[in-house]
């Protein structure tokens, strides 16, 4: 392929990650569309330093870098928001709709292709998923979503992803039980974080 007909395909593959997203936020069971993202990042991480562009194209590419770090941003509150319900009514407004008139800026503005795409990759490290679990059983549907942030994570980092979810939420019950009698505790709080572009599973007594 050429730089054009990359740019080109990083662009028509960022408008169909819009589109799996907005899917993702209507239906409650479904998948946050990780691969899609992670073909995204890696198109966005290939052109960051700019080198090979010429004057339009890096204009081009810096376009979309700005749009997906602004949706970025955006997907990230509402996925907490998700996670975490309703804390005030605006929340129930973003959770709902697409992109106001007041999300169309990111928090800290980015200039430059390097600096735009750093932008956009960092925004995947900036928040960790957590949750806590007391009781793996019956917390399957918590156990699973810890897991496909842990292989989401993975898969955006270019890790391999090892094992099923059944054998992930054998890990969990049998790491829970082994804090919760350590410790004392009721609860275990797991967090999955990308650090140095390595993702981390921690797991920590929740006083």
């Amino acid at each position: 392929m050429t730089i054009d007909e990359e740019l080109s395909h990083l662009d028509a593959q960022l408008r169909r990650l819009k589109i799996e997203y907005e899917i993702y936020f209507s239906n409650p069971s479904k998948k946050p569309p990780a691969d899609i993202e992670w073909k995204v990042l890696a198109l966005l991480r290939k052109f960051s330093d700019g080198a090979k562009m010429n004057a339009t194209q890096r204009y081009r590419y810096n376009e979309m870098a700005q749009r997906y770090a602004i949706y970025s941003d955006l997907w990230r509150k509402k996925s907490r928001i998700r996670e975490e319900g309703y804390r005030r009514p605006q929340d129930a407004l973003l959770s709902i709709q697409g992109l106001r008139p007041e999300e169309r800026e990111p928090e800290h503005k980015v200039y430059g292709v390097r600096a735009a795409a750093l932008a956009a990759v960092a925004a995947e490290e900036e928040k960790p998923f957590s949750m806590a679990c007391s009781d793996p059983k019956s917390e399957r549907e918590r156990v699973q979503k810890l897991y496909e942030a842990l292989t989401s994570a993975k898969k955006k980092t270019g890790e391999s992803v090892s094992g099923t979810a059944e054998s992930f939420a054998a890990f969990v019950q049998k790491k829970t039980e082994q804090i919760r009698k350590q410790h004392g505790c009721q609860a275990v709080e797991y967090t999955v974080e990308v650090l140095d572009g390595q993702v981390k599973l921690k797991a920590k007594a929740k006083v």
